[in-house]
């Protein structure tokens, strides 16, 4: 007669065979899981959040540049030749008038010898035509020479007279050209490059020596296309150097290229530095400019602020006004254009409402929030960076 595998009573569980033993545990673990589980309290979560302000904010925008001299000259020879000495180095502070290198000056003085003798030559010929000119005045007023003969020898002493002038001009063209040999500087500035060196023969019109105004300088920068528009219609422009972050300059937009630069496709602007400034040449430099919003009705939110939801774009809203907790909910909005690194806002949401812009992948609808107060975030930030510098 086979045994049962299993006999209850009221008070007990009776095992009749041992092969079930092992499942014991297993339905005991079964039976005691369908009791009732304590309900978790909901995390709160401690995000960041900005207010929506109302438009018509101007907008500001940086841009960096390096300051510049707004006159710079290339200076080169007028003459050809090889290059016997030059006196200024890069950085050299220089004056009007002031030598900055030299040819040498051989063949120029031989040229000019040259043209020295060709002018006593004319001068010399000019005078035998004079006194043959006179003394067939004289013959003819004696009747011994015709007329004609006395008009060619007018002719011949005007045409002596004229080759002295001739040969005067060309020694004043070779005095200049031996003056030539001497490179000097046509304005008070600062040299900033040199391009040629002691031996080298240069051509004529050739580039030696390169030197800076410095009364008058300006930052050069490059603007976006898309920031044309906004920039001709800026109010202010200030300008601050890398070197001395705090001291702010107010400059003015002096020129705008209207071609754009064909390799950065940038249009390069020029902002002019008021004079006297203390700026050295070849510092780094931010322009900020501050021009009307593009759209004055549109909020301003950054791009960390924004969710994709179901192909929509949404944003996280605090509600509540009392305590520190509160409640978020997903609103879809309407993405009006981008301004720097901020996004543009005209629908879904207005002015005065709170917007979570940190932590919003974690959120969920009616999640509980607390908002994170500014030293509590500037002091989030700071461990953040600690933490990142230690790894």
């Amino acid at each position: 007669m086979s045994a049962r595998p299993f006999s209850f009573s009221s008070r007990r569980v009776k095992v009749q065979s041992p092969r079930l033993l092992p499942l014991l545990p297993v339905v005991l673990a079964l039976l005691s899981g369908c009791g009732e589980r304590t309900p978790q309290p909901q995390e709160v979560r401690p995000v960041r959040v900005i207010q929506l302000a109302a438009g018509g904010a101007a907008e500001r925008v940086e841009f960096s540049g390096d300051v510049r001299p707004r006159y710079e000259s290339r200076l080169g020879f007028r003459v050809g030749g090889k290059i016997i000495e030059r006196k200024v180095e890069v950085g050299s502070v220089v004056r009007k008038g002031q030598v900055l290198v030299r040819l040498d000056p051989q063949d120029l003085r031989l040229a000019e010898t040259e043209a020295s003798a060709s002018l006593r030559a004319a001068e010399t010929e000019r005078d035998l035509a004079r006194a043959d000119y006179q003394r067939h005045q004289q013959l003819r007023a004696q009747n011994f020479v015709s007329q004609a003969v006395l008009d060619a020898k007018r002719a011949a002493l005007g045409a002596a007279q004229a080759r002295v002038e001739a040969a005067r001009a060309g020694l004043r063209g070779q005095s200049n050209q031996a003056g030539y040999a001497s490179l000097a500087s046509d304005t008070d500035g600062v040299v900033t490059a040199v391009d040629a060196e002691v031996g080298q023969v240069v051509a004529a019109g050739t580039p030696v020596v390169r030197v800076a105004r410095t009364d008058e300088k300006e930052v050069v920068i490059g603007i976006p296309e898309d920031r044309i528009d906004a920039l001709r219609q800026a109010g202010t422009v200030e300008v601050r150097l890398w070197a001395r972050p705090g001291a702010a300059l107010a400059g003015t937009i002096r020129e705008v290229a209207p071609v754009a630069d064909p390799a950065t496709r940038t249009y390069a602007v020029k902002v002019a530095l008021p004079p006297g400034a203390d700026v050295r040449l070849g510092m780094s430099a931010t322009v900020a400019i501050a021009a009307p919003a593009a759209r004055p009705d549109a909020l301003r939110v950054p791009l960390s602020a924004l969710v994709q939801d179901k192909g929509a774009t949404s944003v996280w809203v605090v509600e509540g006004k009392d305590g520190d907790v509160r409640t978020v909910q997903l609103r879809r909005v309407q993405v009006a254009g981008q301004a720097g690194n901020d996004i543009l806002l005209q629908g879904g949401v207005q002015a005065g409402q709170t917007v979570v812009t940190a932590g919003v992948h974690l959120l969920q609808p009616g999640q509980k929030v607390r908002i994170l107060s500014a030293d509590v975030a500037r002091r989030a930030d700071t461990e953040a960076e600690a933490a990142g510098a230690g790894q």
